[in-house]
């Protein structure tokens, strides 16, 4: 079983992977020097951010993830 991630998570990575989505990649550390220029969050929740864009980067499921979760 994985981990759930909250709605706060979600909504936050999908906003910024609409705007900034050229900035991320699969690598974590970039991924959080990336957020830390484009928001001002909890070091926490920046770093549950940057773990679930990697996740997405990974498995190559950015672009699906933004549209599934744009009509919403």
């Amino acid at each position: 079983m994985g981990r759930i991630r909250g709605k706060e998570i979600r909504n936050a990575t999908i906003e910024v992977l609409k705007r900034y989505k050229t900035l991320f990649n699969d690598n974590f550390e970039n991924n959080k020097e990336a957020l830390n220029k484009v928001i001002t969050a909890q070091k926490r929740n920046r770093n549950k951010i940057a773990g679930f864009i990697t996740k997405l980067a990974k498995s190559k499921a950015i672009e699906e993830f933004i549209i599934e979760h744009s009509s919403k």
